[in-house]
């Protein structure tokens, strides 16, 4: 269907816990959002340096290398609850009720298990290069001004544990509307048209009312 997507909201637990966990992926896409801001003045202070001064900021890309987790990884989570992350949809957008909900339910556990071993990767990572008998709790740093690794590889396994939460959410969502033949489940990104959007909010407040 054509339109944005929309994540509809009721009285069910499901529907509670993921306007719970909404805010905790506002915070994270933000963090996202202001790495890239402060990365953007970062280059303009250290191109300025090297033209005026005739020598660029020092650590520059070191610092570049630290933002980039924030950057890539922080708001993924946010992106997945809305349904606004990159998706091949071209044959799952043509399927209707149930068999959409199997298919998205067979898709979202299949991303879990995969981000649930990237989580626990991460984590190892993290922790070989965190050792708070060193200087500064690290094993590692950066090359030009030693900035500490571990930060952020801490980044990688909290944003993927973020993701699984909204993924275990998400699986929930799908299957309790593959097993009660839901219409417009709640908890789950619905590509809907602004009518659709508008029925479907109001049955929703006609149910609860």
């Amino acid at each position: 269907m054509a339109g944005s997507a929309a994540v509809l909201e009721d009285s069910s637990l499901l529907s509670k816990l993921d306007r719970m966990l909404l805010p905790i992926e506002r915070f994270c896409a933000l963090l996202s959002g202001l790495a890239i801001f402060a990365l953007m003045f970062l280059a303009a202070y250290s191109v300025s340096s090297r033209k005026f001064f005739g020598a660029p900021m020092m650590g520059y890309v070191d610092y570049i290398e630290a933002a980039m987790p924030i950057i890539a990884i922080m708001g993924v989570s946010y992106v997945q609850r809305d349904g606004t992350h990159i998706r091949m949809d071209m044959l799952v957008s043509a399927l209707k009720g149930r068999v959409l909900w199997f298919f998205e339910l067979v898709s979202v556990l299949l991303i879990l298990l995969l981000i649930v071993a990237l989580t626990w990767g991460a984590w190892e990572h993290f922790d070989r290069s965190f050792d708070c008998a060193r200087p500064l709790c690290s094993r590692d740093s950066s090359i030009d001004v030693g900035i500490p690794i571990w930060p952020s590889k801490l980044v990688v396994p909290v944003a993927f544990g973020v993701l699984a939460l909204r993924l275990l959410l998400q699986a929930w969502g799908y299957g309790r509307a593959l097993v009660l033949g839901l219409e417009n489940p709640a908890g789950v990104p619905l590509n809907l048209t602004i009518e659709e959007q508008a029925m479907a909010e109001a049955r929703a407040l006609e149910e609860n009312g």
